[in-house]
């Protein structure tokens, strides 16, 4: 199997939470099997760097570049600069997503927004900039990340569920619009993941959440990155429109 991406170029989105969060891995991932990669993050751009750093250290060019994904200014800015950083863009993971948790009584606009507008207009916006180039490249990959709260709903997270649905729905029309030229368009659901958000989880939670998933776990950041660097790869050269998930069968 080829997952070898020397030569390859990428734009990692969200991946500002330093070597614990999905994005920082995601980078790291595509980093080891080759790829040159921008790091952006919106606020915690010391962690970008902190990423940067860390694909430099294996041999490969990393970049952190302020982004927020919610601004098509700012994003068209992103795409700009990173095009004259990497020379070309190969790879994009929209990673960067935030969540509002309450329930839908509860919840206001602005936290509904908030979530919409990063989540699932954020991964619009890197698409329709970066598509531009890949189809003048004639070849891309771009990897969404979505969850399984996108498959199944969660209470407390009418927000964020919806954004994740969206972007499945996203995923599946893009990859059939840009099919013809050369570019595959797939999404990647990741269920329950060791981050820091779960670290703060009491034992009694997380135990509740392992008896929801039969491989008995939580993944782990490298679980995504891993799944993310086969779809980049020519491996997954025939697989676009797809949603992969990373959940220990947790979905079944």
């Amino acid at each position: 199997m080829n997952l070898d991406l020397t030569d390859k170029t990428a734009i990692v989105t969200g991946a500002g939470r330093g070597g614990r969060g999905i994005g920082g891995a995601i980078a790291l991932a595509l980093a080891q099997a080759g790829a040159d990669v921008v790091i952006t993050a919106r606020t915690n751009i010391a962690d970008a760097e902190a990423v940067a750093d860390a694909v430099n250290a294996l041999g490969r060019k990393g970049y952190a570049v302020t982004c927020d994904v919610a601004s098509a200014e700012s994003v068209e800015e992103m795409v700009r600069k990173s095009q004259e950083l990497l020379g070309r863009i190969d790879i994009l993971v929209n990673n960067a997503g935030v969540t509002k948790d309450t329930l839908l009584l509860r919840m206001d606009e602005a936290a509904w927004d908030v979530v919409l507008d990063t989540n699932l207009k954020g991964t619009f916006l890197c698409t329709r900039a970066v598509a531009k180039i890949m189809l003048k490249q004639k070849a891309g990959r771009i990897i969404n990340i979505t969850s399984v709260m996108g498959l199944v709903g969660n209470p407390g997270q009418a927000n964020y569920s919806a954004s994740k649905a969206g972007i499945i729905g996203f995923t599946r029309t893009v990859a059939r619009e840009l099919g013809s030229r050369g570019i595959t368009v797939n999404a990647v659901a990741p269920g329950f993941i060791e981050t820091q958000m779960t670290d703060a989880l009491p034992e009694s939670s997380r135990d509740d959440i392992l008896k929801k998933v039969p491989l008995a776990r939580l993944g782990t950041p490298e679980d995504v990155g891993a799944a993310v660097t086969f779809l980049a790869s020519n491996a997954a050269s025939y697989i676009t429109g797809q949603v992969l998930t990373v959940d220990g069968g947790m979905t079944v």
